[in-house]
C-alpha cells in the first residue's frame, strides 16, 4: 500500500514545486489542465489561447 499524505517524507516530494508558467507547456497540457480531454478542436482552441495569453493560459488552471 502507498503512503499517506502524513506518512510521507521529505525525500518522497518534489526537490522543487513548479507551477507551471515557469516551463514549456503545449495545447494538450493545456487542455488536460483545464479537466477535459483532448480532441482536435480543444487543442486549436488552447493553441490559440497560449499563442494570446501566453504562460497566463495555464496558470489560471493552476492552484
Amino acid at each position: 500500500m502507498g503512503k499517506s499524505d502524513s506518512e510521507q517524507t521529505s525525500s518522497d516530494r518534489p526537490r522543487q514545486l513548479f507551477t507551471g508558467g515557469e516551463r514549456p507547456f503545449d495545447p494538450e497540457d493545456l487542455v488536460r489542465a483545464s479537466g477535459r480531454e483532448p480532441t482536435p478542436e480543444r487543442l486549436e482552441q488552447a493553441r490559440r489561447l497560449i499563442e494570446e495569453k501566453g504562460a497566463a493560459a495555464v496558470e489560471r488552471y493552476l492552484p
